[in-house]
């Protein structure tokens, strides 16, 4: 199993960031993906999830009607888009899937939110 996040950056409050996660190694479009982050101090938390076909989606209070969770089974690759940022937003985030009653992760990626 990999994965492999993108699309992290420097955005101003108020900007936009698209995350990708390239997956490999498993039957994608069978598993629920989800997206966490993690600030510094802080420990990892639930962003969002998304089930396997993309019917259902789940997200954390602080960012409903921001973030929108997606995926594309045909290219393996689960998206986080993210509107309105703000610099409570600022953490690394990573992709996650559930897999044999393993959790396997990406490397993750930053997303710093400053003016």
């Amino acid at each position: 199993v990999q994965l492999v996040e993108s699309g992290g950056g420097l955005v101003q409050p108020g900007g936009s960031l698209r995350l990708s996660c390239a997956a490999s190694g498993f039957t994608f479009s069978s598993y629920d993906m989800s997206w966490y982050r993690q600030a510094p101090g802080k420990e990892r938390e639930l962003v969002a999830t998304i089930s396997s076909v993309g019917g259902r989606t789940n997200y954390a209070d602080s960012v409903k009607g921001r973030f929108t969770i997606s995926r594309d089974n045909a290219k393996n690759t689960v998206f986080l888009q993210m509107n309105s940022l703000k610099p409570e937003d600022t953490a690394v985030y990573y992709c996650k899937v559930l897999r044999s009653f393993r959790n396997y992760w990406g490397q993750g990626t930053q997303v710093t939110v400053s003016s």
